[in-house]
């Protein structure tokens, strides 16, 4: 399988070292210079120091390069490593120069500030008629890049593109559900971050234990009704992308 990488910053480059120990993997940025120290020094200072990239992951400035290099590849998949800021621009560069047997999977977590559309409606807009997912939940970039133990859920409502997305990930010490939950693993990853800088209040205001365990634990069953509200499953928000991600944040 070859396995596109779109965006190097910490977790995008941190997912290509992962997927590189079993598949080829092309990791494409904006900046020629990143590009450059990747392919000298197999190295990512910037956005992940500490980790030596494998010589297997090919590195290129251009997203026509990269695309023309996944397109040779049966099965391929693209996987969208940049903010929600920048998801949009991206998908609609990749609808017009990926095929639609190419999966599309975004790795971002947010709502989009001037619509306030999750990332699966953002790519309704974008992408077409293009397979799309989401992977997410609990991942620090600097554990999954040195190879310890993580698990997440791949989420879209396409079987096959969430199995060519277990195919890809789901090695090493990676495991990865499937869930066609798109809406609840999304809402999940957002809105964590919400109460996970309240929290950090009672801290500062030395409110204490209980009152953080309680913000927690009452903000994420407010996360719930709202997810189940917008057409989510409430199991969802006690699973990776609900408790897990918030555990970790």
């Amino acid at each position: 399988m070859r396995v596109a990488v779109f965006g190097a910053g910490a977790w995008g480059t941190a997912l290509a070292v992962h997927v590189a120990r079993r598949h080829a993997v092309m990791l494409q940025a904006r900046d020629p210079g990143l590009i450059g120290e990747i392919r000298r020094h197999r190295r990512n200072s910037r956005y992940l120091p500490g980790i030596e990239l494998a010589s297997g992951i090919s590195a290129s400035a251009s997203i026509d390069e990269t695309c023309d290099w996944l397109r040779q590849g049966d099965p391929g998949l693209a996987v969208v490593g940049t903010s929600v800021a920048g998801l949009r621009p991206v998908l609609g560069q990749l609808q017009v120069l990926l095929p639609q047997s190419v999966g599309l999977v975004w790795l971002c977590k947010g709502i989009e500030l001037d619509t306030s559309l999750l990332p699966h409606q953002i790519a309704a807009q974008a992408l077409g008629g293009h397979a799309h997912a989401v992977l997410s939940g609990p991942s620090f970039a600097q554990e999954v890049a040195t190879g310890l133990p993580v698990a997440l859920t791949v989420a879209s409502r396409v079987d096959w593109l969430r199995r060519l997305a277990q195919q890809a990930f789901h090695h090493d010490a990676a495991r990865i559900y499937r869930s066609d939950d798109v809406i609840g693993v999304e809402l999940g990853g957002a809105l964590k971050n919400v109460i996970a800088i309240a929290a950090g209040i009672c801290d500062g205001l030395r409110l204490g234990d209980n009152a953080r365990a309680a913000l927690v634990t009452r903000g994420l069953a407010e996360i719930a009704r709202l997810g189940v509200a917008m057409g989510a499953r409430s199991s969802t928000f006690t699973g990776l992308t609900g408790l897990g991600d918030l555990l970790l944040t």
